[in-house]
């Protein structure tokens, strides 16, 4: 019998084998998935949603821990603050084999899940970042005419024009140039990232 608590940890559990299974490189297989899970398709389904959704769930799930210690990393204050987390979240991502792997492998769909406007991932990095661009704003580190949450949206997106620019525009991937931008567009235009 499966009640509300039994289905909850089946598909915690689902998204767990999912996860270990991108890590290693596989492609996600719902088919495969349900199979080792025990269960049908259906079932699978009903627990982590289609495909995309259940790339774009484990997709976060290892972004988001990658930027809160990307934002924790960093000593610094206001623009250099944000900067550092850009560029080193950025870096993480560059540096990810399994990330690169389906970057390589399925292209259009991880653009797809990654960058559009559908997309849960595109919106929790928003929400992460404007987190901390609030918490620079707040404490007076930061003034800029815009507000945190338009910031935050350009800052995503200048991320991914330099994370997935082998995608976009076939030249290598930069999380430097991301720091540098998104310093430029916070206001300091002297700043100089971490490490160099």
């Amino acid at each position: 019998m499966s009640g509300p608590g039994h289905s909850k940890v089946s598909a915690e559990q689902a998204i767990a084998v999912a996860r270990r299974k991108f890590l290693e490189g596989d492609r996600l297989d719902m088919q495969k998935l349900a199979a080792e899970l025990g269960v049908d398709r259906t079932t699978l389904f009903r627990w982590v949603g289609n495909r995309d959704h259940l790339l774009a769930t484990v997709l976060w799930s290892l972004a988001e821990p990658t930027h809160r210690a990307a934002v924790a990393a960093t000593t610094r204050t206001g623009a250099a603050r944000i900067a550092d987390a850009t560029g080193t979240f950025g870096q993480a991502l560059i540096d990810a084999p399994y990330f690169r792997r389906f970057l390589r492998s399925e292209p259009e769909r991880a653009l797809r899940l990654l960058t559009t406007k559908e997309s849960p991932v595109l919106n929790e990095i928003v929400d992460a970042v404007e987190r901390v661009v609030q918490q620079e704003l707040d404490r007076g580190h930061l003034i800029h005419p815009m507000s945190a949450h338009d910031l935050a949206y350009l800052i995503a997106r200048i991320t991914e024009s330099f994370i997935y620019a082998d995608l976009i525009t076939g030249e290598d991937p930069d999380a430097t140039k991301a720091a540098i931008a998104v310093a430029a567009l916070l206001g300091d235009p002297t700043y100089i990232p971490k490490g160099t």
